[in-house]
């Protein structure tokens, strides 16, 4: 079933959703059902699956030089929504990138999708490599989320890359895209920002999930600026507790987000990362109970490891 049947068929109730990474080479996917079996009680109707491009890795030759080749840590994405579609008969949503991918790639994992049943999925431009200042698509790949977008859509009216196909077994994704409530950290502004919301919208995007905040304030402005700018599908706020004191120094960096002076104060009280964990957890219910108040769609959760805090903040909210 679509996100978007999802959100209309609960009435109005808020729901409760997650997102994973896939194990890497070589991990059982056991560990990551660990995770996920604690949450199922609170019957998520969809899980988000994440993925990354190619990276280098330098394998040394034995005779003083290094060898450059390019690998994937975490591949199987599609695989292992299939996985949990088929082991807890819940909604997946494989996310796709720009980034490392040519559109013949994509079009081939689009049409996996569409065979396995997978009815959505999130489209996303990606990183840069660790390399590169700025991001560079490769050769035949999108390089904007909006032409993934576009891709996704022609597909669902049956145009693919080289053809156009005249069958009633046509793919119908329910297309999921990024939004931020701080504006990305490559945007020259909030309102550029927007714009570019805007354009994956125009394109065919379905909803949106933001990218995790602190200060539900940002939130609620974020979706204000965008129903201003005419932009009328659901807004999921995306959520992820602190879970280490590095978190203070690491996520404003690398996601360029402020966090409440409230909430720092009280992570410089702790004097361990437990300590740490359950302030992130009394946090983020408080965080989640305004969210909830507020009527948002979904209450979406970035677990992205060991999914103990956020079994203690479902169950005092769901």
């Amino acid at each position: 079933m679509k996100i978007t049947d999802h959100i209309k068929n609960s009435n109005g109730k808020t729901l409760f959703s997650f997102e994973i990474i896939p194990p890497k080479k070589g991990n059982s996917i056991q560990e990551l059902y660990n995770n996920i079996d604690p949450l199922m009680e609170f019957n998520p109707p969809f899980i988000d699956v994440t993925t990354s491009r190619e990276e280098y890795v330098y394998i040394d030759k034995g005779n003083g030089l290094l060898d450059r080749k390019i690998t994937r840590m975490r591949p199987g994405t599609v695989g292992i929504c299939a996985a949990i579609k088929h082991k807890y008969n819940v909604d997946t949503v494989p996310h796709v990138l720009c980034g490392g991918f040519t559109k013949e790639e994509t079009e081939y994992l689009l049409v996996d999708c569409h065979y396995l049943g997978i009815d959505n999925v999130m489209a996303l431009r990606g990183d840069a490599m660790s390399h590169q200042k700025y991001f560079e698509p490769i050769e035949g790949g999108n390089e904007y989320a909006k032409d993934l977008v576009a891709q996704i859509h022609n597909l669902n009216c049956g145009k693919y890359l080289h053809d156009v196909v005249e069958g009633n077994n046509k793919a119908n994704f329910c297309i999921g895209v990024a939004g931020y409530p701080e504006k990305h950290l490559e945007a020259p502004s909030l309102q550029t920002d927007l714009k570019r919301l805007k354009e994956k919208v125009d394109a065919g995007a379905d909803y949106i999930v933001t990218q995790m905040f602190f200060d539900n304030k940002k939130y609620f402005e974020f979706v204000e600026a965008a129903k201003n700018m005419g932009i009328n599908v659901p807004i999921i706020p995306g959520i992820k507790p602190l879970a280490v004191k590095r978190h203070l120094q690491l996520l404003p960096q690398v996601f360029r987000i402020d966090l409440p002076e409230e909430l720092i104060s009280e992570i410089e009280k702790c004097t361990t990362n437990q300590q740490v964990r359950q302030v992130g957890i009394e946090w983020t219910i408080q965080q989640s109970k305004e969210l909830l108040a507020a009527g948002v769609p979904v209450l979406h959760y970035y677990s992205m490891g060991k999914s103990d805090n956020i079994r203690e903040i479902a169950a005092a909210l769901f």
